[in-house]
């Protein structure tokens, strides 16, 4: 029975009580915060089976009245009204009780970079890139460019940010892959579609405990930032790479005039790729947040398509095909997207945990 699994979380919950009550616990300011953050983690799925329990108990109740003369209408009307209430509360107990994911209210370090295509997936990198900005400032997210390098007939060839707020990770993480556009480029004369790509990586942001680099483990090179215009353009070595010599990872930054500035740049970008690198070889390859998650760790498979003649969006994962793909771009409307993608993700883990 359904209701058999929620027991043993409201043990938990109930022990955790006991044990933040204790002295001994009291004076542990580490122990006791840990133990307040699982029970916080709790309370909500605990309401919840408190509810589905009690709400269940009392069905069964009402079923044993139905033969009653004085009280079968009342149990009848009372069972009309519980009834549809079980289903709800165990569709939404199963989401409660999948494994959160650790990473999911992490910042991010988004990274766009042109693939197949030229000069028209470098444009198409700086049209995605807007959609996200756009999108992110509509949910009260803060968007910082970290570096980037321009495209030689406009936008990018490749752009790295920060992207801070509330449940990055948990939102974006499904990014990461090859975006494929279809469309005719301003270049183009005889009004050819051409199909170019770009790839997205998105790891989550990292700090010092998580991820330890010492400093023997580092190469570092200066050289002269690359680039247009600027006093110290090719002037100074302020460009910064540093090599992560036990994975052979990379992170250069050459933005800043500062070489201070791109150091710390780089050595963020680094430890999230050494982080995210580390994250991809432990992640079980059948699992449901790998089959959606084919992020920065194995960036070779299509994950969507941008048409722009047909004013649609098709994510080939779960077969989702959107007609308004000049709403989506220009507005940043990547809600239409994100919605079905993670109910499609709970739906896959609620299945494999075999709730």
């Amino acid at each position: 029975m359904f209701k058999d699994k929620l027991q043993p979380f409201i043990d938990r919950y109930n022990e955790l009580s006991t044990l933040l009550s204790s002295p001994d616990i009291a004076s542990d300011i580490s122990r006791m915060t840990d133990l307040s953050k699982e029970q916080s983690g709790l309370a909500t799925l605990v309401e919840k089976a408190t509810l589905y329990i009690e709400t269940a108990d009392a069905i069964e109740e009402n079923k044993e009245l139905l033969g009653d003369p004085e009280l079968g209408d009342l149990a009848k009307e009372e069972l009309a009204e519980l009834t549809p209430m079980l289903p709800e509360l165990e569709d939404e107990i199963k989401i409660l009780m999948l494994p959160k994911d650790k990473d999911d209210d992490k910042n991010v370090i988004l990274e766009l970079r042109a693939g197949a295509g030229g000069d028209e997936a470098a444009l198409f990198v700086a049209d995605v890139f807007k959609m996200y900005s756009r999108y992110a400032e509509q949910v009260g997210w803060k968007v910082e460019i970290v570096s980037t390098n321009d495209g030689t007939a406009g936008g990018y060839k490749e752009v790295i940010a920060e992207v801070k707020g509330d449940n990055v990770y948990a939102v974006l993480k499904y990014e990461g892959g090859i975006h494929r556009v279809q469309r005719v480029p301003d270049t183009e004369t005889q009004g050819r579609v051409h199909t170019s790509a770009i790839t997205v990586a998105v790891i989550p942001e990292v700090d010092d405990v998580e991820v330890d680099i010492k400093p023997n483990e580092i190469k570092m090179d200066t050289y002269r930032s690359s680039g247009c215009g600027g006093q110290s353009v090719n002037t100074t070595d302020s460009a910064v790479r540093l090599t992560h010599l036990p994975t052979g990872i990379v992170a250069a930054i050459q933005d800043e005039k500062s070489q201070h500035k791109n150091k710390a740049k780089a050595m963020k970008v680094l430890k999230a790729r050494v982080y995210e690198a580390a994250l991809q070889a432990s992640l079980d390859e059948s699992s449901s947040q790998r089959k959606l998650q084919v992020g920065s760790g194995s960036r070779s498979e299509k994950i969507r398509t941008y048409n722009y003649p047909q004013n649609r969006l098709t994510d080939h994962r779960i077969g989702l095909t959107l007609y308004a793909l000049d709403d989506i771009m220009s507005n940043g409307s990547l809600k239409l997207i994100f919605e079905p993608l993670m109910a499609h993700a709970r739906t896959e883990a609620i299945q494999e945990a075999g709730l």
